[in-house]
């Protein structure tokens, strides 16, 4: 009798080793190249069925929060492919991480489309033989008319992880023994193997096409830089990855007609985005009507940006268009959006909700057919908890937010820049500038620019004044060579110079004395040179001289 039972233990493991040689040769080169799910399970169902025999041969990938399944299948399941995800109920849930789930039999319930399976070969305290599970309509009918009455399920494991469930199903009650489930893991094992070449492959395939859309983004950029070019006050110059990251986010909202708001330091540029924006738009051919906030009165502003009707006021003898008017097919551009008063916010949100307007003095409603673009350099939120500016229209503005860097964030667009206001300064004041001197340009890096572009383009034209047409040295730039790190400090206290992060000592300080000082330091830096020392201390040569008569320097 022990023979007997050695003799079939023998041939039980002599199949089990050739049907696993047969495993390897036949789903090796049946997965080597298959990518996407669906080509994978139809390889392996055909290479499968030759190990282990079966009626049909289903593959589960559970959803992230793996509550549901999505079932591929082979015939005659092979429509469950575009099922929706099923949902599992708590009893199958547990069941997920199992070894392997063994259905000796299925008992069917079709008034509930519930089916009782109930189990073999369990693993220890997995607690009752039959679990009772609700699979709903379509899965039911499926199970129940194709008169599956047994199964084998095995997980497919992802990085060490459950994704999915492999699951051998039979006619033939009791189809399935125990000893069969190291085989089917095997199987299951070449699936997730198959599966993880096939999310290499699909991140590949989302990584180059990201790359292929930023190079598009990148192409229209330059172009769009171009076109923009022939106007030469409004030139997009600029390398750096924070100007160029601004620049993709407003190509890439230029083509809707989203509200736009551009927020950043005083003279970061931002009527020059707002035009980059215009042009790459589907408005590019209506007018770019551009009006600043925080230069007019607040009627003279309510006015110009509405228009009025003849007879509105004393002197209105006759009916004027506004912005919103003149804008109309457009963009129009609201600088300093910030400085309005709380009656213009309420009218200008109508614009933004209605899409119209009245002019001053009028009755009738007028149609805004127009795209806005805000700016505005001031703490907008901030503004909000003071009651300067209305909540509901900040959010109407704040669609789309591009924040621009301001020019000491991007000190390698220096150079460009300096290069493109030279030519187009010299070339409207007919004084071409010979170039810039090394001291000139190590200055131009120094400086934290707290006016930003706009103060880089002023002291550029002065120089350009100063040279005569010659070589710009560091003599003719109107600025101080600022120590490392005080220009973040400068620039974070609104641009008032150094001293912004100086202390007061405790126990106080004479204000003559550290004047007195400071005039005593630029002298020694300039070597005596008092026209250099103004312009270090940022005083008139005749203030300069004062000072050094009050001090008894001169």
């Amino acid at each position: 009798m022990a023979a007997e039972s050695l003799d079939r233990l023998s041939r039980i493991e002599r199949d089990r080793r050739r049907r696993g040689e047969a495993l390897e040769a036949l789903l090796l080169p049946a997965l080597a190249s298959a990518l996407d799910t669906r080509q994978v399970f139809q390889r392996l169902a055909a290479a499968a069925q030759q190990v282990i025999p079966h009626d049909v041969l289903a593959l589960g990938m559970l959803s992230e929060d793996r509550t549901r399944v999505r079932v591929y299948a082979s015939p005659p399941f092979d429509a469950a492919a575009d099922l929706p995800e099923i949902p599992l109920n708590e009893s199958m849930i547990a069941t997920i991480g199992w070894e392997f789930f063994l259905v000796r039999d299925i008992s069917y319930f079709p008034r509930s489309h519930t089916v009782r399976w109930h189990l073999d070969g369990l693993p220890a305290g997995a607690g009752e033989r039959a679990i009772d599970q609700e699979l709903g309509p379509e899965r039911f009918r499926m199970l129940a008319g194709a008169g599956v009455r047994s199964s084998l399920r095995v997980p497919v494991r992802l990085h060490g992880e459950v994704v999915g469930g492999l699951n051998f199903l039979s006619r033939q009650p009791g189809r399935f023994r125990p000893d069969e489930a190291d085989l089917a893991r095997r199987i299951a094992d070449h699936v997730a193997l198959s599966l993880a070449h096939g999310q290499l492959a699909e991140e590949q395939r989302r990584a180059a096409e990201a790359a292929e859309r930023a190079r598009r983004l990148e192409t229209r950029i330059d172009r769009l830089t171009a076109e923009l070019e022939a106007g030469a006050s409004h030139r997009v110059v600029g390398r750096s990855r924070a100007w160029r990251e601004a620049l993709a986010q407003a190509t890439k909202v230029a083509g809707t007609e989203t509200t736009v708001l551009l927020t950043g330091e005083s003279g970061t540029g931002k009527e020059v985005l707002a035009r980059f924006i215009h042009r790459a738009s589907p408005r590019a051919r209506g007018p770019f009507v551009a009006l600043n906030c925080a230069a007019l009165p607040d009627p003279l502003l309510e006015s110009e940006l509405f228009g009025y009707e003849k007879g509105a006021f004393t002197g209105a003898t006759a009916t004027k268009p506004g912005s919103l008017d003149q804008a109309a097919g457009g963009v129009l551009f609201l600088d300093e959006v910030g400085e309005m008063s709380l009656l213009v916010q309420a009218k200008l949100l109508r614009v933004l909700e209605e899409r119209e307007f009245q002019r001053l003095g009028g009755t009738r409603p007028v149609k805004a057919d127009l795209r806005l673009v805000a700016a505005s350099n001031r703490d907008l939120p901030a503004a909000i908890a003071r009651g300067q500016f209305r909540e509901d229209l900040y959010y109407r503005l704040h669609v789309f937010a591009i924040r621009l860097p301001p020019l000491r964030e991007r000190p390698e667009d220096i150079p460009a820049l300096a290069e493109a206001f030279l030519a187009e300064l010299g070339a409207a004041m007919g004084l071409p500038a010979a170039g810039l001197s090394r001291e000139a340009q190590q200055k131009l890096l120094a400086h934290p620019w707290p006016g930003n572009v706009r103060e880089l383009r002023n002291a550029l034209e002065r120089a350009l004044i100063l040279c005569e047409g010659g070589l710009i040295t560091g003599e003719h730039l109107p600025i101080a060579v600022t120590a490392p790190g005080a220009g973040a400090a400068a620039g974070g206290a609104g641009g008032s110079g150094s001293f912004a992060a100086l202390e007061l000592p405790p126990g106080g300080l004479a204000l003559g004395e550290v004047e007195r000082d400071l005039v005593v330091k630029a002298l020694e830096r300039s070597r005596g040179n008092r026209t250099r020392a103004a312009r270090l201390l940022r005083l008139t040569r005749a203030q300069l001289y004062t000072r050094l008569a009050r001090f008894g320097l001169d």
